[in-house]
């Protein structure tokens, strides 16, 4: 299963969104953030603390593939591992 960890209205976001579209993989999506940037207020605690806890850092955009066990920031590293293995 992928999950984004992301913000609706973060451009950055939205790249991998789209990507993740176009390949028609299914996901799930996590908002820990307010819409804006990676510097916006945080909206849901209990979700931006499991992201921080997988990852290590309180950034996004943020993957995780539970199947290959593999994580993810940068939306560019993100769609080129996703265009790397679900295309």
């Amino acid at each position: 299963m992928l999950e984004l960890y992301q913000a609706e209205h973060c451009p950055h976001s939205a790249d991998v969104r789209e990507t993740l579209s176009e390949l028609g993989v299914s996901y799930v999506i996590h908002n820990p953030r307010l819409p804006g940037s990676e510097g916006g207020d945080v909206l849901n605690e209990q979700t931006q603390q499991m992201m921080t806890t997988i990852g290590g850092e309180d950034s996004i955009p943020f993957l995780v593939d539970t199947d290959r066990e593999e994580t993810l920031y940068e939306s560019e590293a993100i769609i080129d591992y996703l265009e790397t293995n679900y295309e």
